[in-house]
């Protein structure tokens, strides 16, 4: 694992870029990670996706999928590609602090 420097934060990231570690996550390192996504600005849509995603995380143990983030937050697939583009459930994982979700490559 490396070490970064993230918001005036050091975390743990793995070769990815991911945290390793959940509870190191705050809206300053979410806000920076969007950043580094191409995301210049979290609007009141991403936080309704990133904060869906750190609940059922905290909830079931690991990433939410795509199609459980469309059915579970109220955001249908053309908006959360929109708003997370090329690859959401991914980047919504490594913006909200979570691992890698199952089946992404």
């Amino acid at each position: 694992m490396a070490s970064k420097e993230i918001a005036g934060k050091v975390v743990e990231v793995n070769e990815e870029g991911f945290l390793a570690n959940p509870a190191d996550w705050t809206k300053e390192i979410a806000a920076e990670l969007a950043k580094e996504e191409g995301i210049p600005e979290l609007t009141e849509a991403h936080w309704k996706v990133i904060d869906f995603s750190r609940q059922t995380a905290g909830s079931t143990g690991s990433s939410p999928t795509l199609r459980s983030i469309t059915s579970g937050s109220g955001v249908n697939t053309k908006e959360l590609f929109t708003l997370f583009p090329k690859g959401p459930a991914k980047k919504v994982a490594k913006i909200a602090g979570l691992g890698k979700p199952e089946g992404c490559v």
